[in-house]
């Protein structure tokens, strides 16, 4: 098998604001959109699919489902200038930036309709 794209689909209740928090504050472009659906990526991460919580499209189980105990995570290179960028953009840290002992670097912030970002940088660990 080759894959030649990823995607993640996310049900969320208010896809203009998940929208604008991805385009805004993540680099995101619009690819598609209509009405309780868009269609974002960028060159160098995972594209997303916005869909309106209860659109038709989706199978009858998965309507009213919510993007729920997922962690989109995006690995930088620099991410003290990122937590800067973003708290000057006035988006709330969710999660303070912390170091896990393994040589995880990371903060979280959570996008209007609840959806957790994850920026992260590897370092050696105990370093």
């Amino acid at each position: 098998m080759k894959i030649n794209a990823s995607t993640l689909s996310l049900t969320v209740d208010d896809v203009a604001a998940s929208k604008g928090f991805f385009l805004d504050h993540f680099g995101y472009r619009e690819q598609a959109a209509a009405e309780g659906f868009a269609s974002l990526s960028r060159d160098d991460a995972v594209d997303l699919v916005l869909l309106q919580r209860g659109i038709e499209v989706l199978p009858p189980e998965q309507r009213d489902q919510r993007a729920a105990g997922l962690i989109l995570a995006f690995t930088v290179d620099t991410l003290d200038a990122e937590e800067k960028r973003l708290r000057s953009e006035g988006v709330e840290i969710t999660m303070p930036l912390r170091e896990e002992p393994w040589g995880e670097r990371l903060f979280q912030v959570t996008d209007p309709n609840g959806v957790v970002v994850q920026l992260v940088e590897w370092t050696t660990p105990g370093n």
